[in-house]
C-alpha cells in the first residue's frame, strides 16, 4: 500500500540539505516514482542528491527492500538443490558466468544466473550466450525453476517482474550520470539478486582501469555495502575483489568469449579464466554448503556435460558453429621488448567500436566482432608481432577501434610480476 502525506519536493529537499531519508520517505518515493506519480526530473533530481549526499546504512537498506518490495520474489524452494549465484559488477572479458555456472552446477548446487545484456565497453552474459543457434533468453519462472531442478544451471534474462523500480531506476541513472554512485549500485544489484530467491550468493567486485570501481578503496566500500545488505535480507553473501586493469583473459567480445569459455570447460583455456571460474566457485560451494572439489570437478569434463544440458535445455545447438567474422585485422608492436601494461578500457573500448556492444540499450550487437589479444603483460614481443586481432562483419569500424587501442599497450624492457587476479576478500 502506498504512503500518504508525502510530496516529492518535501523528499528532494530533505536529501539535497544531507538529511537521512526516513523508511516512510523511501517505500514512499519508490513505490510512487514506479507507479508514475513521481515525475522522471523529480527522481533525476533526487538521485543527484543522492549522488552528492550518500546514504546512511539504514536509507540504502530500506532502498534496497521497497526496490525489492516493487515486483515479485522468486520462490525456489522446490529445486531440491542448494541454490546460489554469482553477479559481477562488469569488466572487459569478463565471460565467467558462463563456465562457472555449470561448474558449480556439477558440483550438487542450482545456480540461477539472472543475467543482462552489455552498454558501452562492459559486454553483457546474454550477448554472448545468444551467439549460440537457436538459445533462448527468455524463461517463465516455472521453467526456470524446472531447469534449476533437472539441471542445476540457467542463465537468462530476468523477468520484468522482478524489482521492476530498479530497471526504471537503472535507465534514468544512465542518462543522468549518477550511476557511480556506491548506494545506487548496491541497492540495484542486490535488490535484483535478493528478489531472485537464491540462499547465497558470490561478488565478483571489479577494481581497475576496466570496471566502474577504479580504486580498491571504492571497490571495498561497494563489496561491504552489498555484504551486509546481503545478509540483512537472509542471503549469505561473500564478495571478492578482483583485478580489472587488464583484461580477463585472451578474447573480448561475444562469439570469441563463448569460444573461451568452451576452451575452459575443456579443460583449457587462459590461467586468468581459470583462475577466477576456480575461485568464485570455490566460494559458491562452500556458501552452498557443498563438499565438493570444483578443479576436480572441472578436470573431470562433468562441468562440459552440465554445459550441454543448459544449452540445450533453452533450444540452443551446442555442437553449431558459432558466428566467425567477415573481416579481421592485425594490430602490431611498434617496438620491441616486454608488454608491461595493457589498459582494459581501451580494449573494452574498442570491442565496443567493432559492433561487439551498443551505445543504447536498443542497438543491436554482432556476435562475431571483437577482438583476440595476442599478447598479454609479461609477453615479450618484437617490433611487428601481432598485439590484436580485430573481428567485425562492417570493416569501416576498423580505424575508430585502432584509435581507441593507441597506446592501450605499453612495451618495456622488463615487466613487474603481476598479483593473483583476486586481491581480497570480503566475508560477512
Amino acid at each position: 500500500m502506498a504512503q500518504q502525506g508525502f510530496a516529492a519536493v518535501d523528499v528532494i529537499r530533505a536529501k539535497r540539505d544531507g538529511g537521512a531519508l526516513t523508511d516512510e520517505q523511501v517505500d514512499w518515493v519508490i513505490d510512487a516514482y514506479t507507479r508514475g506519480e513521481v515525475a522522471e526530473e523529480q527522481m533525476s533530481a533526487l538521485l543527484m542528491a543522492i549522488f552528492l549526499n550518500g546514504m546512511t546504512p539504514p536509507e540504502i537498506a530500506r532502498w534496497t527492500s521497497a526496490m525489492i518490495g516493487s515486483g515479485i520474489r522468486l520462490d525456489l524452494s522446490t529445486v531440491g538443490r542448494p541454490t546460489v549465484d554469482k553477479h559481477s559488477t562488469g569488466g572487459v572479458g569478463d565471460k565467467i558466468s558462463l563456465p562457472l555456472a555449470p561448474l558449480v552446477a556439477a558440483c550438487g548446487a542450482a545456480v540461477p544466473q539472472l543475467s543482462g545484456r552489455g552498454l558501452g565497453h562492459t559486454g553483457g552474459t546474454l550477448d554472448k550466450m545468444e551467439s549460440i543457434a537457436g538459445w533462448n533468453p527468455l524463461l517463465s519462472a516455472t521453467s526456470m525453476t524446472a531447469q534449476l531442478a533437472q539441471v542445476g544451471a540457467v542463465i537468462c534474462a530476468a523477468s520484468a517482474d522482478l524489482a521492476p523500480a530498479d530497471r526504471k531506476l537503472y535507465a534514468l541513472r544512465d542518462v543522468t550520470s549518477t550511476v557511480e554512485s556506491i548506494p545506487m549500485i548496491a541497492a540495484s544489484i542486490m535488490s535484483k539478486k535478493i528478489a531472485e530467491g537464491t540462499d547465497a550468493l558470490v561478488l565478483d567486485v571489479k577494481v581497475g582501469s576496466g570496471a566502474f570501481m577504479k580504486d580498491r578503496e571504492s571497490a571495498r566500500r561497494l563489496a561491504r555495502t552489498m555484504v551486509e545488505l546481503g545478509a540483512a535480507h537472509g542471503v549469505s553473501t561473500t564478495a571478492l575483489l578482483t583485478d580489472m586493469s587488464v583484461p580477463l583473459g585472451l578474447a573480448v567480445g561475444n562469439a570469441v568469449e563463448v569460444a573461451e569459455s568452451l576452451e575452459v570447460l575443456a579443460g583449457g583455456g587462459p590461467a586468468d579464466v581459470v583462475e577466477l571460474t576456480l575461485a568464485l566457485a570455490t566460494e559458491m560451494v562452500a556458501l552452498a554448503g557443498l563438499d565438493a572439489d570444483p578443479a576436480e570437478v572441472l578436470a573431470s569434463g562433468r562441468a562440459m556435460d552440465r554445459w550441454r544440458a543448459m544449452v540445450s535445455a533453452q533450444g540452443g545447438d551446442p555442437d553449431a558453429p558459432l558466428p566467425a567474422p567477415k573481416h579481421t585485422r592485425v594490430v602490431t608492436a611498434e617496438s620491441s621488448g616486454v608488454v608491461t601494461g595493457m589498459d582494459a578500457l581501451a580494449v573494452g573500448t574498442a570491442a565496443w567500436r567493432l559492433g561487439a556492444g551498443r551505445a543504447r540499450k536498443e542497438d543491436a550487437v554482432q556476435y562475431a566482432a571483437g577482438l583476440l589479444c595476442r599478447a598479454k603483460p609479461g609477453d615479450a614481443v618484437n617490433a611487428g608481432d601481432p598485439l590484436f586481432e580485430l573481428h567485425t562483419d562492417t570493416p569501416e569500424r576498423f580505424d575508430a577501434a585502432i584509435a581507441e587501442l593507441a597506446g592501450a599497450v605499453t612495451i618495456g624492457a622488463t615487466a613487474a610480476e603481476r598479483p593473483g587476479i583476486v586481491l581480497e576478500t570480503v566475508r560477512g
